[in-house]
Order: C-alpha cells, then sequence, then structure tokens
C-alpha cells in the first residue's frame, strides 16, 4: 500500500518521532522542539505491543531524551524493553564511517569502517534473528540521509555520490539557490543505501520465516528542501518539508494499491494496532486508523493535514487537496514557546495551479474568500488538537496587491 499524500504532522526529528510514537500531536505529547523529554507515557505503540505479548526492540537514533546525547535510561525508552542498540543524538556520537551507540546497559557499541546504515541494519537483524516464536514490534531509525552535523553536509556511501552525480532535481529546488546542487548526490546515495539494507531485513525475515506475517512500514519524520526555503532543510510548511515517504506491507496491505487520501505521521500508530489485532487504540491518541482507507470502506475522510512548525518560526498550517494555508507569529522566535494566543497569515499556495509553491497568494485580496476559509479549517484543527483558539490577523500584506 502506498499512501501517495503521506505527511508529517512536525518538520522536525524529536517532534515527529514523538508523534510517530503517541499517535499524538506535539502539543500534546509535548516535544514540540528538539530537546525537551518524551516525558514517560503508558500508551505509545512500542507500550501496547508490549503488554500484548510482544518482543520490542529499537535501533538507532532516538532524539527523545534531554540528558545524553548517548545513552539513554530504561524509564525512557517509550516501551523498547527487549533490545536496544541506539543513541539519543547520533549525529553527535557517531560519524558516516565510524561512532558510538549505547546498548541496554549503557555499554558502547562501537563500529568503524562499515557505512553507519550497514550497521545499524546489521543490529536490527540481530535482534530479528532472536526468539523466533515469539510476535515482535521493532523500529529501526536511520540518521541518513540527515546532513552530518558537524560536517554541515549529506554524506552517501563510498563511490554513490559518482553514481548520482547527475541526478533528478525536482522542480521547486531547480526554481530555488539553495545547496541542491552539492548535496543531491550524496543525498540519493544515501537513499539508495537505505533501500537496498530494506531488502537485507526482507531477506532475514524470510530466512526466519515470518515474511508473510509481517507487517512493514517504511516512512520518513520529515522532508527536505536544501536552503531552499527558510535557510534551512525543514521547519516549514512547504510540501518538501512535510510531506513524506510512506509505504505498508503485510498482512491486510498486500493490495498494490496508492491511497490517494491525505494522511498523517499521527495516522500510523492507531493503524498498526488495528491491522495487529490489539484490542483497543488507547483514547490518548489523536491520530485515526488508515485500515478503513486500505478496506475502502472509509465514508467522508477528512482530507485535510494539520501541522504544526517549531523552532524556525511558531508557526501553523492546514493542507488540503487543493491549499496550503499557513500563518506564524510576528513577533516570537521559533524556539520560545510551542504555541502563541496570536498568529498572523504567512504563507498561502494554490497547488492546483502551483504544485511547487512557488507563488505566495497570502494578502492577495482576490483570494481572500479561500483564506477565510482555510483560516476557519485552521482554527478547527487547531481546537481538534487541544490548542486555544487564536486570534489570526491579516497578512500585512493584504491591501498592497490588486
Amino acid at each position: 500500500m502506498f499512501f501517495e499524500n503521506a505527511f508529517t504532522n512536525q518538520p522536525l526529528c524529536a517532534p515527529a518521532r514523538a508523534c510517530l510514537l503517541t499517535g499524538q500531536y506535539a502539543t500534546t505529547h509535548g516535544v514540540w522542539r528538539n530537546g525537551p523529554l518524551l516525558k514517560a507515557q503508558d500508551n505509545t505503540l512500542a507500550h501496547c505491543f508490549k503488554k500484548a505479548g510482544y518482543r520490542t526492540g529499537y535501533v538507532g537514533k532516538w532524539h527523545l531524551y534531554d540528558k545524553d546525547p548517548g545513552y539513554v535510561p530504561p524509564q525512557h525508552r517509550a516501551g523498547f524493553a527487549d533490545y536496544w542498540v541506539a543513541s539519543n543524538v547520533l549525529e553527535f556520537t557517531s560519524h558516516p564511517y565510524e561512532g558510538t551507540l549505547y546498548d541496554g546497559s549503557g555499554k558502547e557499541v562501537r563500529f568503524s569502517g562499515v557505512y553507519r546504515v550497514d550497521f545499524v541494519t546489521e543490529k536490527l537483524i540481530e535482534f530479528l534473528e532472536q526468539d523466533g516464536n515469539s510476535p515482535f514490534f521493532a523500529m529501526i531509525s536511520y540518521l541518513e540521509p540527515h546532513q552530518q552535523n558537524d560536517l554541515n553536509r549529506m554524506v552517501g556511501p563510498e563511490g554513490y555520490a559518482k553514481k548520482y552525480r547527475n541526478p533528478y532535481v525536482p522542480p521547486d529546488l531547480l526554481a530555488l539557490t539553495g545547496d541542491w546542487f552539492e548535496q543531491l548526490p550524496d543525498y540519493y546515495g544515501s537513499i539508495a543505501r537505505i533501500d537496498e539494507c530494506l531488502g537485507r531485513i526482507i531477506s532475514a525475515l524470510k530466512k526466519k520465516g515470518v515474511f508473510e506475517n509481517t507487517i512493514i512500514v517504511f516512512l520518513s519524520d520529515h522532508g527536505c528542501h536544501f536552503h531552499t526555503r527558510v535557510g534551512e532543510y525543514k521547519r516549514s510548511c512547504h510540501d518538501s518539508s512535510i510531506r513524506i515517504p510512506f509505504v505498508m506491507r503485510g498482512p491486510g496491505f498486500n493490495r498494490r494499491l496508492a491511497v490517494k487520501e491525505l494522511v498523517g505521521i499521527v495516522d500510523l500508530a492507531p493503524t498498526l494496532l488495528e491491522a495487529a489485532g490489539l484490542p483497543q487504540v488507547p483514547g490518548t491518541m489523536q491520530g485515526k486508523s488508515l485500515v478503513p482507507l486500505v478496506d475502502r470502506k472509509a465514508v467522508n475522510w477528512e482530507n485535510e493535514i494539520f501541522v504544526q512548525i517549531s523552532e524556525s518560526l511558531i508557526s501553523r498550517a492546514v493542507r488540503t487537496e487543493q491549499w496550503k494555508y499557513c500563518v506564524a507569529t510576528p513577533d516570537r522566535k521559533g524556539h520560545e514557546a510551542p504555541s502563541s494566543d496570536t498568529y498572523a497569515e504567512y504563507q498561502m499556495y494554490d497547488l492546483f495551479a502551483d504544485p511547487w509553491e512557488l507563488n505566495n497568494l497570502a494578502g492577495r485580496n482576490q483570494y481572500s474568500e479561500a483564506a477565510a476559509h482555510l483560516k476557519e479549517r485552521l482554527i478547527a484543527k487547531m481546537a481538534e488538537a487541544g490548542e486555544k483558539v487564536p486570534e489570526i490577523l491579516p497578512s500585512k500584506f493584504n491591501t498592497s496587491w490588486a
């Protein structure tokens, strides 16, 4: 099943991961920017599977602990209890070809001379090969294709940048300045290696004899716009930042179907719990199960995605099939607070006419009716997510253009 229009509800590493695990929006689970701790909860995906008798294992980057860039104590692993080889902020404890992760007891797990994607894949396969008779819930979190922070660049496996030295360039990047010209070959190379490692994981599941009875989910926490927007790689409302790959296969999902409805990362947790036949989806989860979409039984699916943005701005957006409508605080910095009482219209795009989001329509009088409707929808989505109803001011350009 290919979810063709899938989106993150918070285009930033730590908040997106917490959204995935809890099925909640960032202002609900509390990890609204990079740094805050994901507080002990009893209803994460891993907790739910563990209670149902599954072994739970985690490998790779965590980014949900606030005290150490490396080791994460057991009480802060959100239910991953049986296997752990991870680093809290993997880009701070490792490099593309060497570094350190930590096992469940805090012992260093070092690697050198092997590409980081390959190493964490080996550790996940190690977990899969254990205890063949027990059901399991496992999560592997690759750092790639994220840039290596101390180098401020993506690093693909050796030789792969040359392989992708003349890559396809999406039109939204091609039209704007940024660092995509230098970065895309390594970016594509990293993704190619992740695809290859997914093949290794599938081979391990087949060898174990459980492939046909295993649900596999492939997705990302956010996208990348290569410094073409807001002077960085993410943290904006643009599709290059919020649109993500999202594919599922396994029992109930082998339909060879492209689902066109809009879905969010908060929807993954309730979807997996229902698909695995667990008795009840916790009421704390704000996402919706996608199983009715998969079965083509969904009635009046609400084709709207609510996005909370932090760090670059204190911002909120709603994304529909046709429109993108974004508001931001006019006088507060993005790291100062999780939300605001006041926003101003900031960006608006007609995705049918301008799919690459190159023409900001915010404040243009001829789009005022559409803007008024989108403003209502955004306020409704904010209230649904548990936020206070804010004041949304007109764009400062509201009387400047015909």
